[in-house]
């Protein structure tokens, strides 16, 4: 006779979703593996689990497994997407389950590791230590995470930025604490392709980060008519600091201070202190200097790239060329310059001073 989902759980047919999610809880705890636990039952509990909050009363077959196993191949693009929109569903799924198993931990304040995904998927590692943190080495490319403590992630993070549902895409909250990238640049991890990060109360660190812009056939089948249409990478950390390496093609980074080496591209800033360490702010990039805010260039060489159509906006709506900053002599070296100052050039500019710069009226 075939074991129901709900003889997994040890819970009766009509039970409510509380007397289900209170028995997995349980059951999670008692077959965890510091307790000397069975990894294959642990499987077989939270598959059950994620079976009933869909309302599948049985598990699924072995023909059912087999058919969700197989992998869609092809050449052409529609193939490659279908295939990748299928594979960020099972891994948004796993996601799920890693959230359901830290925030377990977390609430009984115990430690513990697991691997969750596949070989198939790809494996990441969760393991909650002594003092709270959260670790995870493995790519994270797809489902939302939520935790209450800081994170640290030795790997890469993108993003499914077609994918249809939002659940699916890459979405991590860090209520308390930080988010760290654990040595980005010297290993090369990035943050892509839409993902997006907050850190509601503490800071980012992170490497390169990079966004993407998706170029899409007209909806109405016009020919040689394509749309684009932008998936922003974010960086949000407003009560803290956001630091990265280059941010590039279509990002945005959001926070307390923000520091990076050079913004490239249809960049998005907003922060109350930036620092600017390498020589390249250009390409439709917009940085807006919230009241009582600072920008500071700490790079002591002349070449600085300042693409004249790089804006500086202030919080009270005016802006300028970022270009001009250079031409006044106002970068570079570790110089500040303040948001009371750039304000204060607007006012002369309105009473008829020159000072080289070129204002622009708030849209």
């Amino acid at each position: 006779m075939v074991e129901s989902n709900y003889d997994i759980l040890g819970v009766k047919q009509g039970s409510t979703q509380r007397e289900i999610r209170d028995a997995f809880r349980k059951l999670i705890l008692d077959h965890h593996s510091d307790r000397g636990g069975d990894e294959e039952k642990v499987k077989k509990i939270i598959q059950a689990y994620e079976d009933l909050k869909l309302g599948k009363a049985y598990p699924d077959s072995d023909d059912e497994k087999l058919k969700k196993s197989k992998v869609y191949t092809g050449d052409s693009e529609e193939e490659r997407r279908r295939r990748n929109l299928i594979l960020s569903g099972d891994v948004a799924r796993e996601m799920k389950v890693a959230q359901d198993w830290a925030s377990l931990l977390q609430r009984d304040d115990a430690t513990g590791s697991k691997l969750f995904g596949s070989k198939e998927l790809g494996e990441i590692e969760f393991e909650r230590k002594k003092t709270g943190e959260l670790s995870i080495k493995g790519k994270f490319w797809a489902g939302q995470l939520t935790y209450d403590g800081t994170i640290y992630l030795s790997g890469s993070i993108t993003s499914p930025y077609f994918a249809y549902a939002d659940e699916n895409k890459t979405q991590i909250m860090v209520t308390k604490g930080n988010f760290i990238l654990v040595d980005p640049l010297q290993n090369n991890f990035t943050i892509e392709h839409g993902a997006k990060i907050l850190s509601e109360n503490g800071d980012i660190i992170a490497g390169n980060v990079i966004g993407i812009k998706e170029t899409l056939q007209d909806p109405h089948g016009r020919v040689g008519i394509f749309l684009t249409k932008e998936h922003f990478t974010e960086l949000r950390a407003p009560k803290g600091k956001v630091i990265v390496g280059t941010a590039r093609e279509t990002v945005l980074l959001d926070g307390e201070i923000v520091a990076a080496n050079n913004l490239v591209n249809n960049i998005k800033v907003r922060a109350k202190h930036l620092s600017i360490f390498g020589t390249t702010i250009n390409y439709n990039c917009e940085i807006e200097l919230l009241t009582g805010g600072t920008i500071t260039f700490h790079d002591e060489g002349s070449g600085f790239a300042l693409s004249d159509d790089a804006i500086i906006k202030l919080e009270n709506g005016k802006r300028l060329r970022l270009h001009d900053l250079k031409t006044s002599n106002m970068v570079g070296h570790g110089r500040q310059i303040t948001y009371e100052q750039l304000d204060r050039m607007g006012k002369d500019k309105e009473s008829g001073f020159k000072l080289g710069f070129k204002w622009f009226k708030k849209k």
